[in-house]
């Protein structure tokens, strides 16, 4: 008897000394680097459930590159840097407002892109419409084509992309194509995608691979989310859109009859070689080459005269550097501000920018979707309604069954960003993602009606009705915030 005693005595003894020693060294390891929110939904996780914490913290608590990658994406940044010469072209539009000077300052800084002047910019907001075009663009293809989506999937609805694709191959033309490991990796048609991608003869490689034979292998939820096609240097497309079916080709969104709402620029000018120089730093990234025949320097006169900037960011750059664009943005706005974003889950620099503006007097909307495809970030969005609400914000929710999957700023009358990265924690810190700064009053009065189109299909969310919301979904809102912030 005594001597089970003291092995109970010894193992609990053991167990208190685990215990503390996993909280003292997470205090110390944990916060250094990373976001308050995010540090206290780390602790918190780890002093409730220190082992499963400690294992997730060690899975997905590093954002960074691996050290290798980081080298690479060094190399990657110096290039853009380099480049900025020969990207500095066009003639600018007169008469900056005061403040925009300085965030285009800011973001070739932080992105190492420059502002390009005299640029063709059109703005396609129907699904199927913008895969014909980019299909046009394809065909026509003389030099070379680059294709990067972070979902993209040989199915009925891009079943001409891909043959354009082979059409050009055919022709002699160089088809590269970078799709996002992961992503394509847990959707359907994702071998047959990559047999046919095969079969034709492109060029084609797995954007942040999971493959650890290989010995290539990050932080698993790392994901390359852009979306960008170019041709021949003179036609590039950017914006929301995968390249696949609205539904995703996935048995649950069917089922529900959910489809995707999305919204992509066609771009002809300047700006096309930075677009260019975009895919490139990925296409380097994954092979250590670069393809010949390709002069950034070399540029074809645009359809229009919009000032254009292309905003790279993720975790191969020290800043978030898509969060300072629309900090400074909201900031800077005096008349109104439209978001547009599926998933809307700020940390608090971005909450107290949407927040200011309102106290500010500026009309600011937020479009939404009713229904989601991801129930966490959907309940950790929904965890902000009331506070957006008490600030004056206008919340549309894009009716179900659609996902509004657009991700869009507009601010005043002459400037927007449109892009593929969401106004959340993890198109912030964890995803590449590509935005297009532009300036431009048609620009602006274009986005004007394709967000007036969304009003139209969206219902106004009140704070009247948003209280009205049961306990329960409360407390399941509140839990979904939490883990959002496990960054």
């Amino acid at each position: 008897m005594l001597e089970w005693l003291t092995w109970s005595a010894a193992w609990a003894t053991f167990v208190v000394v685990i215990d503390m020693t996993i909280r003292i060294t997470a205090i110390m390891f944990v916060p250094p680097g990373r976001r308050p929110t995010s540090a206290m939904a780390w602790l918190l996780l780890i002093f409730f459930l220190p082992v499963p914490g400690v294992l997730l913290f060690l899975l997905i608590g590093n954002p960074r590159l691996p050290k290798k990658r980081r080298e690479v994406q060094s190399e990657v940044n110096s290039f853009l840097h380099a480049a900025n010469d020969s990207l500095e072209l066009g003639t600018l539009l007169p008469n900056p407002p005061e403040w925009f000077e300085s965030i285009v300052d800011m973001n070739r800084k932080l992105g190492a892109l420059p502002l390009s002047g005299d640029n063709g910019a059109r703005l396609i907001s129907d699904y199927h419409e913008s895969i014909r075009a980019m299909t046009e663009a394809v065909r026509g293809a003389q030099r070379y084509v680059h294709v990067e989506f972070y979902i993209l999937k040989a199915d009925a609805a891009t079943e001409d992309f891909f043959v354009a694709m082979e059409e050009a191959i055919a022709r002699g033309v160089p088809v590269r194509v970078l799709m996002d490991h992961w992503a394509n990796l847990s959707k359907p048609l994702h071998r047959q995608t990559k047999e046919r991608l095969t079969r034709m003869g492109a060029d084609w490689h797995l954007l942040l691979p999971l493959q650890p034979l290989a010995r290539k292998f990050q932080r698993p939820d790392l994901r390359n989310h852009r979306k960008l096609l170019i041709v021949d240097g003179d036609v590039a497309f950017l914006g929301s859109q995968n390249l696949t079916d609205p539904s995703y080709n996935v048995p649950k969104n069917i089922r529900r009859g959910l489809q995707w709402v999305d919204l992509m620029v066609r771009l002809d000018g300047p700006v096309v070689r930075s677009v260019d120089a975009v895919f490139l730093t990925d296409y380097y990234s994954e092979t250590n080459e670069v393809p010949d025949g390709i002069d950034l320097a070399e540029v074809t006169a645009g359809s229009d005269d919009y000032d254009c900037q292309v905003v790279p960011s993720g975790p191969g750059f020290e800043s978030e550097n898509n969060l300072q664009l629309f900090l400074s943005l909201l900031y800077a706005a005096q008349e109104r501000a439209i978001m547009v974003s599926p998933y809307f889950v700020p940390d608090e620099a971005l909450l107290r920018a949407v927040s200011g503006a309102a106290a500010r007097g500026v009309q600011v909307d937020l479009f939404v979707s009713e229904t989601s495809d991801q129930a966490i970030v959907y309940h950790a969005q929904r965890s902000y309604y009331e506070t957006l609400l008490r600030a004056g914000v206008n919340i549309w929710q894009y009716r179900a069954p659609f996902i509004l999957h657009t991700k869009s700023l507009s601010i005043d009358d002459e400037t927007a960003v449109i892009g593929s990265s969401n106004m959340d924690m993890r198109s912030f810190g964890l995803n590449f993602e590509a935005s297009l700064l532009v300036r431009g009053r048609e620009f602006v009065d274009e986005l004007r009606d394709v967000e007036e189109l969304y009003r139209q299909n969206s219902t106004l969310l009140t704070l009247e009705e948003w209280l009205k919301q049961p306990l329960r979904s409360r407390a399941l809102d509140n839990l979904a915030r939490l883990t959002s912030a496990l960054q």
